[in-house]
């Protein structure tokens, strides 16, 4: 056995696996220099990939190239490597693809990856790229569960520099293909070759089906403890020092999900792992600081113990974090609704990012399924104080014509009329009065959707089209009042959703709306995971909650505007205008006269001490829509604090962003009614409180006409949407915004 077969015949994370299994052709080579220079690409490959070559086995293939006959130089220099090909594709000269297995025996290891040549005989000179796939590496959106189980594979193969995309048009060349095992044990699997549509060979021999031979990984116990030192769930994110992530996204089952990087476990779980060495990046969500560590695998026990470290915790003054918006299936999740995750795995997500509330929504694609696990009240999974709700987001069904619609709270879900999603009304206002009879909180989802504008003006004067599933009808129904469960008249709708979507089409109804004299409140969603996959609780909502709290109690705090949203990385607690606080009562400061009043708020963030750039260049309307890194001013680590009143800036304070809580106090006259809040934009937005001057409400003319003209551009989008009596209801509600607008007009007080 050669130097380079020992090497490669260890247990790595990433190698070589060598036992000879079927003799690979010898090609002839016309001219050595472009073969040469072809393998000693391949050679950097393999460095580049972990795997790289002994130097014996580097001086002998340095040798074998240098031999003065160059068809002797072009045979040794494959007589070497052919042992480490695990399969030998021909492309003919009519551009026809056979592949057979080759030398390499096709060992792998468990949750690990292991590298493999590939020998190309291209007889056509074809500069296409070679496609290398197999069913068993596939993700399948919509497969039955047994599929999805028999997806244990996953498929590397190196395109990167120094090696490229395409072919290189010499008769035979080194390709290389990195083979990850989610499982142990024998497993078959078939590995499908081609270079473009149509160029599979008749007979399936494009086709290898290769039984491969899979070694068990070593078991890791982990410790995970908060920063009390009480056992806890968080986020680990595990890759390998090229770059490779464990458990591999591809073969991943719930609670793990394929469209995240990293993975969720509490104190006493286990992992199995190859041996080997690891970075690991340890969190549990914006409020703690991560933790990088690197780590090894080994023969014996294996441990790993993590703790959280925090920067923050509102929670412990009251300010309780919620996402009102995520999903256990559809969009990034499964397309088929038995595919949905339960309970218990979004339960890992909520509680790996230190979410208090999750409120999990069932939708149209997944409605008739996941709709068995709503009951009304808290999942049987929550343990105070985490809680997971199912409730409804009214999507992909009924009134999502017109915007989608968040009901929270819900007693029943299901609208009068049927058993599944396919009876709902086309009108939201239609579906808002059957949810408040029952006492729900409500207000559109992903607000922004439809009032896209090419611009960062708020307020901006503007009309937008109208024309998307986010806050559209919301200018309309905002007008309503309507039954609530004891029959006395409540608004219509309660929150307008924020940070999932740019911010200035979010900000900028609610700030007109505002200004109109309407009251709706702001709460924080992620839309996990259609909008953001990332993780849940990129958008939340902190409420200021009593020690002993129900979701109940937080649904209320966000109807009362008793919180503040954002995303996590900056806080804005304890608003309060001349002693009203943020939420509190009618949230209300009413004056006889104007005069200089007092604006607190205790501001804290946290940036790191090097600027993000990959997420500041980025235009407002590129995800992440709201995140801290955009209001770092500068290279420094400050961001502005703003005082807004009716949309404006009237104040501001700088603030360091080095984690610490700094106690603002801004002093503003204020000379006509109107309502105020404070923003880090766009990272964090509390609610308003509202003052009133010598008892005249807030009506700003330019927004109430932007409304009112907002209303014209909204029925030209929606109306044909309302088919029947529902198209006479649609007229009415229309109507009834009008009107409205039009007596808040009359009522305005700035000169026509």
């Amino acid at each position: 056995m050669t130097a380079l077969q020992l090497l490669f015949s260890v247990t790595t994370v990433v190698g070589f696996s060598f036992c000879l299994q079927a003799e690979v052709p010898l090609v002839p080579v016309p001219d050595l220099q472009p073969f040469a220079a072809q393998i000693r690409r391949v050679v950097e490959a393999l460095d580049a990939t972990g795997t790289p070559l002994s130097t014996q086995e580097t001086t002998a293939l340095t040798k074998a190239l240098a031999r003065p006959k160059p068809d002797e130089a072009a045979r040794a220099a494959q007589e070497l490597l052919d042992t480490y090909v695990l399969h030998f594709v021909q492309i003919t000269p009519e551009m026809r693809v056979k592949a057979k297995a080759a030398s390499a025996r096709p060992l792998l290891i468990e949750g690990g990856w292991k590298t493999f040549l590939i020998k190309v005989h291209n007889e056509a000179g074809t500069t296409a790229p070679l496609r290398i796939r197999s069913p068993q590496a596939e993700r399948l959106h919509g497969s039955p569960a047994s599929t999805v189980s028999d997806r244990w594979l996953d498929l590397q193969y190196v395109q990167s520099q120094p090696l490229s995309a395409s072919l290189g048009g010499l008769p035979v060349e080194y390709r290389l293909l990195q083979v990850y095992s989610r499982d142990s044990g024998p497993r078959e699997a078939r590995l499908i070759f081609d270079v473009g549509q149509g160029t599979q060979d008749l007979g399936f021999r494009s086709e290898v089906d290769t039984l491969f031979t899979s070694s068990p990984a070593r078991e890791v116990t982990l410790g995970v403890r908060d920063e009390s030192g009480n056992p806890t769930t968080a986020a680990l994110l595990i890759t390998d020092n090229q770059g490779h992530i464990y458990p591999a996204q591809t073969k991943r089952l719930a609670p793990d999900f394929f469209f995240q990087q990293q993975i969720y476990r509490s104190d006493g779980d286990t992992l199995r792992l190859p041996e080997g060495r690891y970075t690991v990046q340890f969190s549990r969500g914006p409020e703690s600081i991560p933790e990088r560590r690197e780590v090894t695998v080994s023969a014996g026990a294996n441990r790993w113990d993590f703790k959280v470290i925090r920067w923050i915790d509102p929670a412990m003054t009251g300010w309780i974090s919620g996402d009102h918006h995520i999903h256990a299936a559809g969009c990034a999740h499964y397309e088929k609704p038995t595919e949905g995750v339960h309970a218990p795995d979004m339960m890992k997500h909520v509680l790996g990012e230190d979410l208090k509330i999750g409120a999990n929504l069932t939708w149209g694609p997944c409605f008739d399924y996941q709709k068995q696990f709503f009951t009304g009240k808290d999942s049987a999974v929550s343990r105070w104080p985490y809680l997971l709700r199912y409730d409804v987001e009214v999507s992909g069904f009924g009134s999502h014509e017109s915007g989608h619609l968040c009901l929270l709270r819900l007693r029943d879900q299901m609208y009068p009329g049927g058993t599944s999603k396919n009876h709902w009304p086309k009108l939201c206002l239609n579906t808002l009065k059957w949810a408040k009879a029952q006492g729900a909180l409500t207000g559109p989802a992903h607000s922004g959707w439809g009032l896209e504008l090419d611009s960062t003006e708020l307020p901006t004067y503007r009309i937008p089209p109208f024309n998307g599933i986010g806050a559209n009808e919301y200018i309309v129904d905002v007008t309503h009042s309507v039954p609530g469960p004891d029959s006395k008249p409540v608004p219509a709708v309660d929150f307008i959703s924020t940070v999932d979507t740019p911010y200035p089409w979010e900000l900028n109804i609610w700030y007109h709306t505002l200004n109109a004299g309407y009251r709706t409140r702001i709460s924080g969603e992620t839309d996990f995971p259609c909008i953001y996959g990332e993780r849940v609780g990129l958008g939340r909502s902190y409420v200021k909650l009593p020690a002993k709290w129900s979701y109940e109690d937080w649904c209320e705090g966000i109807r009362a505007g008793r919180n503040y949203v954002g995303d996590g990385r900056s806080h804005l607690m304890e608003f309060n205008a001349g002693g009203i606080s943020m939420g509190t009562g009618a949230s209300e400061l009413r004056l006889t006269a104007p005069q200089e009043v007092s604006f607190e708020v205790n501001a804290a963030a946290r940036l790191e001490t090097t600027p993000r750039e990959d997420i500041r260049g980025r235009r407002f309307s590129e995800q992440p829509f709201w995140h801290l890194e955009r209001a770092r001013i500068g290279q420094s680590r400050n961001v502005t604090v703003e005082l807004i009143g009716n949309g404006i800036p009237v104040a501001q304070a700088t603030l360091l962003a080095d984690g610490s809580i700094s106690k603002l106090t801004f002093r503003h006259t204020v000379t006509r009614s109107g309502w105020y809040a404070v923003r880090i934009l766009p990272s964090s937005h509390t609610n308003p409180v509202f003052i009133e001057v010598g008892e005249l409400p807030v009506r700003e003319r330019r927004s109430i006409q932007w409304c009112l003209d907002s209303v014209e551009q909204c029925w030209k989008q929606k109306e044909r949407f309302f088919k029947g009596p529902e198209h006479f209801q649609a007229i009415a509600a229309y109507d009834h915004a009008r009107s409205e607008y039009k007596l808040r007009l009359d009522q305005s007080v700035l000169p026509k």
